[in-house]
């Protein structure tokens, strides 16, 4: 199969080509031709010419075919127009019926543009956070764990409570990538990629607190089962080793995985690269990628296998982290509700921050005909379904400490909504079991506005429900002598804000230099996508008059 060429487009026929069947695409020649009025549809080979192409074929509209739309006479290319007709079938994942190059083009756009003003106002201050935690973790091996706000009996506070809030945030991605591909969702193609990114930089930002909450960081290697000079060896009974080996793995196989769905678009980024440096980057990475029959097979092959892989560690990874506290026997911790209560919340609050990020995403680089309202619709959904499961795992947890009979238990938990940090616990309530209520009404899930506030919303409370879990159980211990209150420091919260800002900087690394949008995966579901696709009627809307749109023919010998 002929590798793509310079402008990122791809062959149009092949047995494993993206593109499969009839390409659709208009060429440059073909607005020439609209131009001068000509009114027949025509194969246009590479160079531009009329003609037969052994690779390539361009549908070129004529004036004479396809009457420029009035008002009213178009066709249903606005997200209202999908979402509130239901009588006209099921809508398109894709907006604005594009053809596979203009997908390459928009998103390639985004990398191959000059730097805009907007990435700087976001990058700028990131790094600024970066810094930050740079500063507060430097001091805090200078001066030591002391500079936090821990005490006795609250050993465990905001480091712990950072680690279980971003290894929750990495839950997303994995889930988009890797269950909803082996469900065959198409509607996940929009956003896997960014949430995949979005995984990797939440795993780095959770495995910078259990390495830096030890203290002397310099004989760390002390927890690694290898020789020392003081005869230690691990626990492996210990939940605290579990941790280790479940993020590592995890954020292993997530890399692994974003990184096998980045070779095709990395090539192709390779063909359109105008400068030599560039070129060499991508072309290092692409692995000498030329999207060829055994290349597609070998891949889609090996992105099957690695979803199988990570669809466990999806479930398994946040199991292991509430293990942390479920296996101890301190009351508010040692409850068998904690491995499915603590992976619904992961996943709740992971699609809050896909959602928060898509948003903007979707906006700035002018992706609202790939990232869609459906698909904010979608995720709604299962945030609604998630957040269920949480307020679920709330009333669960009042109601074992009541029927077990255990004081302590009892104490515990009605000090979480009376006791002294009761103001953190109705943040939890409010943010976490009433707000997302609203997503049961579509015009709620559908309105950018709302998903926007309410996807940071339930991430403050998904954040403080990690700090109730931890604080609330240590704080106020079997004696009154041993009770204590945790106050953070400045330096609790320059961890906390430095570890944003590392996310947020990685983040927009990633959308300036990588496309943030899986371009081969977008094209398997558009319509030109099937090989027995033929150019006729979409959905449409009428105007006051009834009239349906002017729909261009098929081509001749198209299938």
């Amino acid at each position: 199969m002929p590798r793509s060429d310079r402008s990122g487009r791809e062959p149009g026929f092949g047995p494993c080509a993206i593109d499969g069947g009839w390409r659709g695409e208009v060429s440059p020649s073909a607005s020439e031709e609209r131009a001068r009025g000509g009114g027949r549809l025509t194969p246009v080979m590479r160079d531009g010419t009329n003609g037969h192409s052994s690779d390539r074929w361009h549908l070129t509209e004529t004036a004479a075919s396809v009457k420029p739309p009035g008002r009213g006479l178009a066709l249903a290319q606005t997200e209202a127009e999908l979402l509130d007709n239901p009588v006209a079938g099921r809508p398109t994942l894709i907006l604005r019926s594009p053809d596979f190059h203009s997908i390459t083009e928009v998103v390639a756009n985004a990398v191959e543009r000059p730097t805009p003003i907007g990435w700087w106002l976001f990058f700028l201050p990131a790094l600024a956070l970066l810094g930050l935690l740079g500063v507060a973790v430097s001091w805090l091996f200078w001066e030591g764990i002391g500079i936090w706000g821990l005490n006795i009996p609250v050993g465990w506070a905001w480091d712990i409570t950072n680690f279980v809030f971003w290894v929750g945030i990495g839950h997303a991605g994995t889930l988009i990538s890797a269950i909803l591909f082996l469900f065959r969702q198409k509607w996940r193609t929009s956003i896997n990629r960014s949430a995949e990114a979005m995984t990797i930089f939440a795993v780095m930002c959770a495995m910078l607190f259990p390495g830096i909450h030890v203290g002397r960081v310099w004989v760390a290697y002390w927890m690694f089962p290898i020789p020392n000079q003081m005869s230690l060896w691990p626990n492996f009974r210990s939940p605290l080793l579990w941790d280790v080996f479940a993020v590592s793995v995890y954020g292993t196989v997530s890399a692994l995985f974003w990184y096998m769905g980045l070779i095709p678009d990395l090539a192709t980024m390779r063909d359109r690269a105008k400068t030599r440096a560039r070129k060499v980057a991508y072309g290092i990475f692409a692995l000498g990628w030329r999207g060829s029959v055994r290349q597609w097979h070998h891949y889609e092959s090996a992105y099957l296998i690695l979803a199988a892989l990570a669809t466990p560690l999806v479930l398994s990874v946040h199991s292991v982290v509430s293990m942390d506290f479920a296996v101890s026997i301190l009351p508010g911790w040692h409850t068998t509700v904690f491995p499915p209560y603590f992976v619904a919340g992961a996943i709740f609050s992971g699609f809050a921050m896909v959602l928060t990020l898509m948003v903007i995403s979707r906006k700035a680089f002018h992706l609202e005909h790939i990232i869609t309202l459906r698909h904010f619709d979608y995720m709604a959904k299962i945030m609604l379904v998630t957040g269920s499961m949480v307020g679920f795992a709330y009333a669960t947890e009042f109601f074992t400490a009541w029927y077990s009979g255990n004081p302590y238990e009892m104490f515990t938990f009605l000090n979480r909504a009376l006791g002294p940090y009761a103001w953190a616990y109705w943040i939890i309530i409010t943010c976490n079991v009433i707000s997302f209520q609203i997503f049961w009404f579509k015009k709620a899930r559908t309105s950018i506005f709302i998903l926007f506030v309410l996807s940071i919303v339930i991430n403050i409370g998904m954040w403080f429900e990690r700090f109730v879990i931890i604080v609330t159980s240590l704080h106020r211990d079997f004696l009154p002598s041993a009770w204590g209150y945790f106050t953070p420091t400045i330096w609790d919260i320059s961890c906390l804000l430095g570890s944003f800002g590392l996310f947020f900087t990685m983040f927009c690394l990633f959308v300036r230099f990588l496309p943030m949008v899986a371009t081969a995966e977008i094209k398997t579901v558009l319509p030109q996508a099937d090989p027995h696709w033929q150019r006729g009627p979409e959905r449409e809307t009428r105007d006051h008059r009834g009239t349906p749109p002017v729909h261009a023919p098929a081509p001749e010998g198209a299938s």
